[in-house]
């Protein structure tokens, strides 16, 4: 072990302009190089195989292929680059390395790890957060929080195991897709309104620290992957001046993890997540209400999990109600097609039998497939036995719906819009809208405006029954809608192909 000095350097496009360079309690994460005292370095060394061109080539300076790393790093920091060549493949194979990895690696990753500590640093800097104040007990913690605790600890033990059987990439693929897929995705997008609503209650409190909670224990993880970046977003976090690589490597607390509840809400990700891409291949934006989902019913222990996450699923892709059935195979129809990948090793010389008989599987026999898992049939003499990832299974579209399948589970959505849904969806246009206005305009997110609407037989009756809604969402003393507008502040929008003005300014 040696003592050393090192710099923290961080890509260039992580500055954040007109940030206070002081320590102050959760400055936003800044690319200045910072001396780190007292550290100590311990000297590990991990390589690829070969290192191989984009395309699988070796890379040599004869064929022009080759990277100079003092450039690449000097380009795109020495934390993302290790990063990039430790999660693409395990250190005992080939890598085939592409610049524009590393690019997508830093705006996916770091750039959303980043952004995640800026929301949190905004927030906790306006409420006077204090992160030693008392924790709110675990149990009275709402569900998402004791949902992304759970899946906290759960990635300690998964993290540990992989570090301990020098799989690193493993490791970082964990902790990556803990980052990006849950908690910037979904837990800091579900509970953003309890950031920045509200004096600093026992539920704002708690978001504060499991937050924290989270942040502080991946900079913990991620620490022998990316030590510059973990050294800063811990000093940030923590506000001291210890260093990361010199504190306990994190240990799960077994007590908080609660397996039933992280299946609940991997249900809920996936329901929505279908949904979502429903929405986009109609081109029916989110900010639109619909009326109704349908999904058929697995089984009971299916049933009682998506009653226990209906809200959060209604609330995350904008619809009023989720209707489950019991029997759906006199609504949706379903087609079957034979995964050649997983059947052929198996059934070879019948594959071609196999795959005809069960695209002339009825759609009862689908769907009761869909609830056991498993299919048994006979083709000459053989017996042949299937399981869902044996097939691929199709839903057609019905009229005025969209059907998606992902595995047993099954969704459709109603994609009429009524003259009351598109009013909100207007109304919902217009919130997005001001918002984006006011951080143009150079606003606190805690100023309160005064909202000009230019007036348009479109949005007049939409503007009138959601004017509260508006006014709440935007933090609005008032609404007007008026023929021209004369405020400093406005522009030109445009909802559903019709322009117009809004114009806002402090309210006095």
């Amino acid at each position: 072990m040696n003592k050393t000095n090192f710099n923290a350097v961080f890509p260039a496009d992580f500055i954040s302009e007109g940030v206070d360079q002081t320590r102050g309690w959760f400055f936003t994460l800044h690319a200045i190089s910072t001396m780190v005292k007292g550290s100590v370095a311990f000297k590990n060394v991990i390589s690829n195989g070969l290192v191989l061109d984009k395309n699988g080539n070796k890379m040599s300076k004869r064929l022009g292929n080759a990277v100079d790393p003092f450039e690449t790093i000097e380009k795109y920091g020495s934390d993302p680059l290790r990063w990039y060549m430790i999660t693409n493949a395990s250190p005992w194979e080939n890598l085939k390395y592409d610049n524009e990895g590393i690019e997508e690696l830093k705006r996916k990753f770091f750039g959303t790890l980043y952004n995640t500590y800026s929301f949190f640093a905004l927030y906790a800097n306006l409420d006077n957060f204090d992160p030693d104040s008392e924790q709110v007990p675990f149990d009275e913690r709402p569900e998402l929080d004791r949902w992304i605790l759970s899946l906290l600890n759960t990635l300690i033990q998964e993290v540990t195991a992989h570090y301990e059987n020098y799989d690193p990439t493993k490791a970082g693929r964990a902790i990556q897709d803990f980052v990006m897929d849950n908690v910037s995705n979904w837990y800091v997008r579900l509970s953003r309104k309890r950031f920045w609503k509200g004096e600093l209650n026992a539920d704002k409190l708690s978001a504060y620290q499991t937050l924290h909670a989270c942040l502080k224990t991946v900079s913990l993880l991620m620490a022998p992957i990316a030590p510059f970046y973990a050294e800063q977003l811990y000093a940030d976090v923590t506000q001291t001046d210890a260093s990361v690589h010199l504190q306990n490597f994190p240990k799960a607390n077994t007590a908080l993890i609660d397996s039933k509840l992280e299946t609940q809400m991997h249900l809920a990700q996936t329901i929505s997540s279908m949904v979502l891409a429903l929405r986009r291949k109609v081109a029916i934006k989110v900010r639109q209400p619909l009326q109704k989902i349908i999904i058929p019913i697995v089984n009971e222990e299916f049933t009682e999990d998506v009653q226990k996450i209906a809200d959060i699923v209604k609330s995350e892709v904008n619809v009023k109600e989720i209707e489950l059935l019991s029997d759906a195979s006199g609504i949706l129809v379903k087609k079957v097609k034979a995964n050649f990948k997983t059947l052929g090793p198996r059934y070879g010389k019948i594959m071609k039998q196999i795959a005809a008989h069960l695209g002339e599987m009825e759609n009862a026999t689908i769907f009761a497939f869909e609830k056991s898992g498993t299919y048994s049939f006979t083709i000459e003499g053989t017996p042949v036995e299937i399981s869902l990832d044996d097939v691929e299974i199709i839903s057609e579209d019905i009229p005025g719906w969209q059907v998606a399948n992902e595995g047993a589970i099954t969704v459709a959505i109603d994609t009429t819009i009524t003259p009351e849904l598109l009013h909100e969806g207007i109304a919902r246009e217009f919130v997005n809208r001001i918002q984006n206005l006011r951080k143009e305009s150079g606003f606190d997110v805690t100023d309160t405006i005064d909202l000009y609407i230019q007036k348009h037989d479109f949005v007049n009756e939409a503007v009138e029954k959601y004017k509260n809604y508006i006014a709440s969402e935007t933090l609005c003393s008032s609404v007007t809608l008026a023929e021209q507008l004369t405020v400093e502040h406005k522009k030109t929008i445009e909802i559903e192909e019709i322009e117009l003005e809004i114009g806002i300014q402090k309210s006095i």
